[in-house]
């Protein structure tokens, strides 16, 4: 049996306790259930609901634009004639006159388990700006893909929020969307009332291949599971001048620079005996962003057991390597990156300057990893409180 969504049960759980509202939708093209059925179809289908207004993520609401940090405008579904808001251009927060036209407002978005990643964000503006106008939340809970059992990674530290993190969680935080609304919600007062439609048949060890689930793409250069398990370290590339594979069909997996060589990158990073993964040589050439149209020489990373793969570490690791063998031509990148104009993007990507500061100074990745282990410790206790299943 396939693990069920939150979103499958939406129409009768709404018709059953409030038919006739006025219900708004966040969504995007990942937000469908075992059936295939998309969350949209299915509000717009049933009559005792009334679908008035539509919002969409980063990338869009049809998820078709490409690159990062580009904005979308607010358009008009051209089959169900309501508005398509943009959370990602001219705000990222719904407005009062947006809210004003819904009694409910259902957020059906596809996380991928890390801090940076924007929906995260953007559920959690929805969430305060709800509380604000009075208008409650049904958040439809789905499996996170990359299992709900291991935490890693720095905590986000005051003063270095931003879109890619609000809030002080992990890197990789262990939860699914509904239990990490329920926690922001309550530990942050975003003041929101809040409703989560659980997932069924989901355990804290399943990866998203084990759910029965089709996979959709919850972001563009999110195409396979396999660089979603690897994103939540390999997000950190974003903040140098390395190539993290966007422009690749294969983005987060394979990672290199022009001036890099894949087969000394390879050996040294296998010769690190990192848990659960191996390195394979390889070159490639972007088609858009960082080093479009250069052969760059890199990895790509294969991952061979999950269970013991640290993505975080990982990315630690191959970031000091990269910086060890070239560290002439190895760059922090500069802003603006994410809204953010002055703070260096790997400090809002990382939650602090403590990873910029300790790979400026040689530290030991093994070391930076083991700094990270008092405040994992503290939020899992909090994290704890708010685990479904």
């Amino acid at each position: 049996m396939p693990v069920t969504t939150g979103s499958a049960r939406l129409a009768a759980h709404l018709g059953e306790r409030a038919p006739g509202r006025r219900i708004g939708l966040v969504a995007n093209p990942a937000s469908l259930d075992a059936e295939r059925r998309h969350v949209v179809e299915v509000a717009a289908a049933a009559p005792e609901l009334r679908l008035t207004a539509l919002f969409g993520p980063q990338h869009g609401f049809r998820s078709d634009v490409q690159d990062n940090m580009i904005e979308t405008d607010h358009a008009r579904h051209p089959r169900l004639d309501v508005p398509v808001y943009s959370l990602y251009g001219e705000t990222r927060t719904p407005t009062p006159a947006m809210l004003s036209e819904i009694d409910l407002l259902v957020i059906d978005l596809q996380d991928v388990g890390t801090r940076v990643y924007t929906y995260v964000h953007t559920m959690t503006n929805c969430l305060r700006a709800c509380g604000a106008a009075g208008v409650p939340v049904m958040v439809c809970d789905r499996p996170n893909p990359i299992g709900g059992a291991a935490v890693e990674g720095p905590m986000l530290r005051p003063g270095y929020e931003s879109f890619v993190g609000q809030f002080p969680i992990p890197l990789r935080h262990g939860l699914t969307i509904g239990e990490l609304a329920r926690l922001c919600n309550e530990t942050f007062d975003l003041g929101a009332t809040v409703e989560v439609l659980p997932v069924e048949g989901w355990r804290r060890d399943l990866y998203h291949d084990d759910t029965g689930l089709p996979w959709v793409l919850p972001s563009p250069n999110l195409p396979t599971l396999d660089s979603a398990v690897v994103y939540p370290g390999m997000v950190l590339l974003e903040g140098t001048n390395l190539s993290e594979g966007r422009g690749t069909t294969r983005p987060f997996e394979i990672a290199g620079a022009p001036w890099l060589d894949a087969h000394r990158l390879a050996e040294a990073m296998n010769g690190l005996g990192l848990p659960g993964a191996w390195f394979r040589p390889a070159e490639f050439q972007p088609t858009f962003q960082k080093h479009a149209g250069e052969t760059c020489g890199g990895c790509q990373i294969h991952v061979t057991d999950r269970a013991a793969f640290r993505p975080v570490l990982t990315a630690v690791a191959f970031l000091q390597t990269c910086r060890r063998l070239d560290p002439e031509r190895f760059a922090w990148r500069e802003p603006p990156y994410e809204y953010e104009t002055v703070v260096p993007p790997i400090d809002i990507l990382s939650g602090s300057d403590a990873l910029r500061r300790s790979l400026d100074d040689d530290v030991p990745y093994a070391a930076i990893a083991e700094a990270w282990t008092a405040e994992l410790d503290r939020f899992r206790g909090l994290r704890d409180r708010y685990l479904s299943y």
